[in-house]
């Protein structure tokens, strides 16, 4: 445990960040397995949404976003 007051305010800034960061993550993956099966074309928008903001908050690499981005529309043309 840290004793240093800004010490102890970081830490419970990053443990609220995970758990944030957690449920943000979870529910990208969750709209990704849908979007990327015989998924609807709303539910392709709804997961590109949700990409573009965790690459902009800093969730994903930007590459990784537009990586799987890029794969959700190839599986579209198909």
């Amino acid at each position: 445990m840290p004793n240093i007051a800004s010490a102890k305010k970081n830490m419970r800034k990053s443990r609220a960040a995970s758990v944030r960061n957690r449920a943000q993550r979870s529910a990208l993956r969750t709209a990704l397995k849908r979007a990327s099966g015989a998924g609807s074309a709303d539910e392709k928008l709804a997961a590109v949404k949700l990409l573009d903001r965790a690459s902009r908050k800093g969730l994903i690499h930007r590459n990784a976003a537009a990586r799987h981005k890029s794969r959700l529309a190839k599986a579209a043309k198909k």
